[in-house]
């Protein structure tokens, strides 16, 4: 049986956590640490009240863009559809967190203009760390010549210009780069 909440309740809600959707769209390379800070930031943003959905490119490919190759058109298409769910979401009041590498610059502006609220956060990590924590060995094999069309390494990776926050996970913790992302978004912190 659903249990209605007490207006009370649904008052005090609606005054911690935000009644607009946004954006926060996180950008880096592959295991860089855009999985485990959405994870991170929907917890915090959840327990503030606010409705939080995350939309991770790996999942998104397996769902929504299955078929889809790895050529920058391809690339695009999967941006595309990711920025549009996101758009839904967001005029319905939601927190879309993406996580998805989203390598090209001219694919993330597009978003940005399509769903307007948008905060967009750089998950910088240097290579030689993605490379030591990687597990499946792919970094390796990239630089070795053995993965093709690798983003950052044979393929390109265009760092976002002005974001509205960068993170290091290579020197910061979880909780240090979520607050700096919530910081931009100007909502409570703690």
């Amino acid at each position: 049986m659903l249990e209605l909440e007490s207006d009370a309740t649904r008052r005090s809600a609606r005054q911690s956590a935000p009644d607009r959707g946004f954006a926060i769209w996180l950008t880096g390379l592959s295991g860089a640490g855009k999985s485990t800070l959405a994870q991170a930031l929907a917890e915090r943003l959840r327990s503030a009240g606010a409705k939080v959905e995350i939309l991770d490119g790996d999942v998104v490919r397996e769902n929504l863009s299955q078929g889809l190759g790895f050529s920058r058109e391809d690339r695009d298409t999967n941006i595309r559809r990711i920025a549009f769910v996101t758009k839904l979401l967001v005029r319905n009041g939601v927190v879309v967190i993406v996580a998805a590498i989203s390598p090209y610059r001219a694919a993330r502006d597009s978003a940005r203009a399509e769903i307007g609220g948008f905060v967009e956060v750089h998950v910088d990590c240097p290579v030689p760390e993605l490379t030591r924590r990687d597990t499946k060995g792919l970094y390796v094999r990239a630089l070795a010549g053995e993965l093709h069309g690798f983003t950052g390494i044979s393929d390109p990776y265009e760092e976002p210009l002005a974001p509205e926050v960068v993170v290091h996970t290579d020197r910061e913790s979880v909780d240090e780069s979520v607050q700096k992302i919530l910081a931009a978004t100007g909502l409570p912190r703690a």
